[in-house]
């Protein structure tokens, strides 16, 4: 049973690890973890803060986004209701709180986020706020610590709130850049997009005890494989046995771990001395490419039916457009680490008489292809072998293309073992500054972490039946709604389609599907695909690799609050 601390007030309290009886005194003064059995109940991130930092040393940023409400999403409660009732219910404007503080007279900046709100939910608020406390870190030269609460990212801002996996990540990657420290500290819980991206993709990565992370939840997983989950799953102490953490800390001993690796680090910070980074706001928009102008003329239709055809049987796939799209596919197999992923497939292709890296989700039509493909979901092995494919083309100068396919990653108990979260977040973080082209195509479903994993790219396009979110209809309805029957009416608020996803700027091109759609005539589907990625890729070729990597950056950087804030004003 998961411990939680108890409401103010209280003079009595039940560990909910044990169900001894506390006194409320004794228990804040152990740091409300159970003396009798060790629980750890959950604390909120002003209680975390007054533990973690010097006395008195805590100033806020002063950064405060404008609110957003990017898609207008209504399940049972319009999301303004939402907000409005997390901000009574808990005090904070947000689900992150952020500032400068000292921890052992070590300056540093945190990031502390708080599962009372939404479900410390990473939406586009709270992935601008990370964002400029990882930027403030970079312009001041000082370690960012990030501590994580979260159940993934926030499904009432859609497939934007995918992004903020992205923009933060490369926010991390600037300071791995720089050679500043970056520590996440996981607490109970960490999961899905918080966990498959800034939560496992820093220097050092802390678990608190008690804490649990995953990708997937056990519930979901559950669901998935109609297995029992084995014991102690997705623990610290499981999360240290199959090597996805450096340490499970006690939570009286985390400041002290943290004073140490302060630091350890100033004792090994170069001596050459680095000009400081001047601290910038958000990047302006990105023009997208003439062709962007085909999103204006797409036919409509209901989501619902667009997610339908997305999931066609018969719907060309990966292998299918080398086949049709690409000329002289040679397959590149293995994640040198001891497995191969059926569903993902990659290596050498010509595209034009132009030698390109492929990567994509392979399905298959059959139930015999679908299984054995794993219906698209990849394994961490997956992940890591596009990974070591993307690494192999930027050395070899090739451009890449991606063509995603997927209702999501793998959620299976052993890609949970083999760290699922962690590899998705490492492909993020490559991607943001692998120095050759990068083109993505969102050819089918575009699922979560799964789907970002290998879109974050110079270019996103989609083709006109395929969708992109952040969850599925389904599991969106099954949280927000009553009952799964709400899937159309999840489809429809999600804002999953190649049009509205085009309008809000995460896909720069719409494809057109001969009618009715791409497996009616996979041949004229495959020439729409090869012209497209073509107009976008030419323009990249002669791009500095510098330059391709800073616009790259640019590219995710604006789907930060701040920008999105600026366009609804403008609206």
């Amino acid at each position: 049973m998961t411990a939680t601390a108890p409401r103010e007030g209280q003079l009595w309290s039940r560990c909910g690890g044990c169900a001894t009886l506390l006194y409320r005194k004794r228990l804040r003064r152990n740091l409300d973890v159970c003396p009798e059995c060790g629980a750890h109940a959950r604390v909120d991130a002003p209680e975390r803060l007054l533990q973690l930092v010097d006395p008195g040393s805590f100033t806020a940023l002063p950064d405060r986004p404008a609110e957003v409400d990017p898609i207008g999403f209504v399940d049972l409660l319009p999301y303004p209701h939402r907000l409005t009732a997390a901000r009574a219910g808990t005090g904070l404007a947000e689900a992150v709180v952020c500032g400068t503080a000292t921890v052992g007279r070590h300056p540093c900046v945190l990031a502390v986020m708080d599962f009372r709100f939404l479900g410390g939910s990473l939406g586009c608020v709270v992935g601008e706020l990370i964002t400029l406390a990882a930027e403030r870190a970079l312009t001041d030269r000082i370690p960012l610590v990030l501590v994580t609460a979260s159940g993934g990212a926030r499904m009432q801002e859609g497939a934007l709130s995918l992004m903020q996996m992205a923009t933060v990540s490369q926010a991390i990657a600037a300071l791995r850049e720089a050679g500043l420290l970056t520590v996440s500290v996981l607490t109970d819980p960490t999961y899905g997009g918080v966990a498959a991206s800034f939560a496992t993709n820093t220097d050092v990565v802390l678990a608190e005890s008690g804490a649990r992370m995953g990708f997937a939840g056990p519930r979901v997983i559950r669901q998935v494989t109609g297995r029992d989950l084995p014991e102690g799953f997705q623990t610290a102490d499981f999360l240290l046995r199959h090597g996805q953490v450096d340490m499970v800390v006690p939570r009286h001993a985390l400041r002290g771990r943290l004073v140490a690796l302060f630091a350890a680090a100033r004792a090994v910070r170069r001596s050459a001395s680095r000009p400081a980074v001047p601290r910038q706001g958000p990047s302006p928009l990105v023009a997208r490419p003439a062709g962007g102008a085909i999103a204006a003329t797409t036919p409509g239709g209901d989501a619902w039916q667009t997610v339908r055809l997305a999931r066609h049987p018969g719907r060309p796939t990966t292998l299918d457009y080398l086949e049709t799209a690409f000329d002289g596919f040679v397959e590149l197999h293995g994640d040198r680490l001891g497995a191969d992923c059926p569903a993902v497939v990659g290596g050498l292709a010509r595209l034009d008489g132009r030698p390109v890296m492929v990567i994509g989700h392979q399905k298959g039509h059959t139930t015999a292809e679908l299984v054995g493909r794993n219906f698209g979901m990849a394994s961490p092995a997956g992940h890591r072998k596009a990974l070591r494919l993307m690494r192999l083309a930027a050395r070899l100068g090739l451009p890449v293309v991606t063509l995603v396919d997927t209702p999501g990653a793998d959620p299976g108990v052993s890609a949970e073992e083999q760290g699922q979260a962690a590899a998705i977040a490492e492909n993020i973080l490559a991607l943001t500054v692998l120095p050759t082209p990068v083109v993505a195509v969102i050819t089918g479903e575009g699922g979560s972490g799964g789907a970002l994993a290998l879109a974050v790219a110079d270019r996103v396009l989609m083709l006109q039946h395929a969708v992109y979110s952040v969850i599925s209809p389904e599991g969106c309805a099954a949280i927000l709604w009553p009952d799964r029957g709400a899937a159309p009416q999840a489809a429809r608020a999600l804002r999953l389609t190649a049009p509205d996803l085009c309008r809000l700027g995460i896909v720069d091109d719409v494809v057109p599907e001969p009618t009715p759609a791409a497996h009616h005539d996979p041949e004229a589907a495959a020439g729409a695909l090869r012209e497209a990625v073509l107009a976008h890729l030419l323009p990249l070729l002669d791009m500095p690799p510098a330059t391709l990597v800073r616009r790259r950056r640019q590219r995710f950087r604006r789907f930060g609050a701040a920008r999105l804030g600026a366009r609804a004003g403008a609206r």
